[in-house]
């Protein structure tokens, strides 16, 4: 028996796990071992080299760019400039000449959703620029020393940022800055996509970058490893859809940007696929039941492969633990 089930037993025993239904806590799958950059790039298909960065406009002081990675959330205006995610080093050159053409400058502050390297990994070039990175502060701990993300199939090995690439500034629960002529909320619902994830609302645009709580390019990733949860994806969703309004722009961690009812329909399709499994949770369902139950069916033309969300989201609503 390992720690990690050791330890579940004594706090089963002791009937303390009373946060959610939990039917078969156990010990996690293996982790894949962890690639570097260069392996992940080719396992999902990116090419730095060839990728071209595309601006999209928001509002008269707010664009999107979409490259490699997340996507960026650009404020430009007569404070400056403030950026959400910054996605590689590799990409700086072309992500700094767009933003030129938008006629910004150097950047004054880079806003990090959540930790991730491909939503993060910018700050590498950004912050020895003098460049004021923000985090949640979960976010900057998780940045301190190396992580292994385990994304099912294949897993990342995430080095600690040197110093000059860490957020020099964080928050626990809600922060707020006034440039470039609107309020900007940075808000945190507790655990979701991952333990520091961050809603970052542009009031005067009316728009809100999500980061990976919100996927519009598939179904989502819950990195629940390192206690993210599904549970707190859809709270977090459901509390930033309180926070805006029906005509707000919705920006993705991935993917095109959306809408108030593109982020409901989300939440709705997460709700209904988190109470069916947890349905045949209760039931004594293993992961592999789960996964040839067909419960996302409804919703795999639109979002894909379901195997990742229904394996992580299993992993979330069934343990207590993180997988190492």
């Amino acid at each position: 028996m390992t720690k990690i089930q050791r330890c579940l037993s004594v706090v089963l025993a002791m009937g303390a796990l009373s946060a959610a239904p939990i039917a078969s806590a156990h010990s996690g799958p293996s982790v894949p071992e962890a690639m570097g950059l260069e392996e992940i790039a080719q396992a999902f298909g990116w090419d730095f080299d060839a990728a071209e960065v595309v601006a999209e406009k928001v509002s008269d002081s707010l664009y999107v760019l979409f490259g490699v990675g997340g996507n960026i959330a650009v404020s430009v205006g007569d404070d400056g400039v403030l950026i959400v995610d910054d996605q590689f080093p590799e990409m700086m050159d072309r992500v700094n000449a767009a933003i030129g053409s938008l006629g910004g400058g150097a950047v004054d502050f880079a806003i990090n959703t959540h930790w991730h390297f491909d939503h993060a990994d910018g700050n590498q070039s950004f912050g020895p620029e003098g460049t004021w990175i923000v985090a949640q502060a979960n976010s900057r701990e998780k940045m301190l020393t190396d992580q292994v993300i385990n994304l099912v199939n294949v897993a990342y090995a995430q080095k600690a940022y040197p110093k000059d690439a860490l957020p020099v500034m964080t928050y626990d629960d809600s922060m707020q800055f006034h440039m470039n002529g609107e309020q900007l909320d940075l808000m945190h619902f507790g655990a979701a996509h991952t333990t520091g994830d961050t809603a970052a609302i542009f009031r005067g645009s009316n728009a809100v970058h999500l980061g990976d709580v919100f996927n519009n390019s598939g179904y989502p990733f819950i990195d629940a490893g390192n206690g993210g949860t599904l549970d707190g994806v859809i709270h977090f969703c459901e509390q930033t859809l309180a926070q805006i309004n029906q005509e707000t722009v919705v920006i993705p961690g991935h993917g095109p940007l959306s809408d108030y009812q593109g982020l409901s329909d989300y939440i709705d399709m997460l709700k209904d696929i988190r109470g069916q499994m947890m349905a045949l949770i209760e039931d004594g369902a293993s992961l592999d039941d789960v996964l040839k139950s067909g419960i996302t069916k409804p919703y795999d033309a639109k979002n894909g492969d379901p195997g990742l969300l229904l394996n992580r989201g299993y992993f979330s609503l069934t343990h207590k633990v993180v997988d190492r």
